[in-house]
């Protein structure tokens, strides 16, 4: 059921929001010249997949997990995209796929060793990793890795249809920072 409801809603908001990624494609290559950001992650039983978001970061910024990245490395549009979480919409494309649900635990880096192995430890990567969920909603960034495991296993423990869409509801609204930037 989850499957159906996450390839419906990412198609028809790919389809009803193609207007806003050509707009923050066009300005982006004004920006940094790559709008789009390709990123392996971790994804449903630890195979990697190509997470796809709008560049928020300049091209020379190092590939780690965002709390260790500078916040000199933002962009201008960098920073609207990511208050405004629009950074985050081609990753309807990841769902649309199925790497992807839109709620589901952030997926990580393969260099984020203390997490990966937090999470094996509870099967977090037993389900497909998500645009959203408990962890981001609550603030809970990928700094505090036991905690952010024990917290997407309590997500996936009482994930319910009505819990789905409240988390979808939460970030729409802005609660919530995800994985800041420190």
């Amino acid at each position: 059921m989850i499957r159906l409801i996450d390839f419906l809603a990412a198609f028809f908001g790919l389809f009803l929001l193609w207007p806003i990624l050509l707009i923050v494609t066009i300005i982006g290559f004004f920006d940094t010249g790559s709008p789009i950001f390709i990123q392996t992650r971790v994804g449903k039983n630890q195979k990697q997949f190509k997470l796809i978001k709008f560049r928020s970061m300049s091209v020379e910024t190092k590939s780690v997990a965002s709390h260790l990245a500078s916040n000199s490395s933002i962009t201008k549009l960098g920073s609207f995209l990511r208050k405004t979480k629009i950074d985050e919409l081609p990753q309807l494309i990841n769902v649309l796929k199925g790497d992807m649900s839109l709620v589901g635990p952030r997926p990580n880096l393969f260099n984020q060793k203390e997490l990966i192995k937090e999470r094996g430890a509870l099967g977090v990567y037993n389900v497909l990793p998500g645009v959203t969920g408990l962890a981001q909603v609550q603030n809970i960034d990928m700094s505090t890795p036991k905690l952010l495991a024990e917290t997407d296993r309590k997500m996936i423990d009482t994930l319910t249809i009505q819990n789905y869409f409240k988390y979808i509801l939460m970030t729409v609204t802005g609660s919530g920072s995800g994985d800041a930037v420190k």
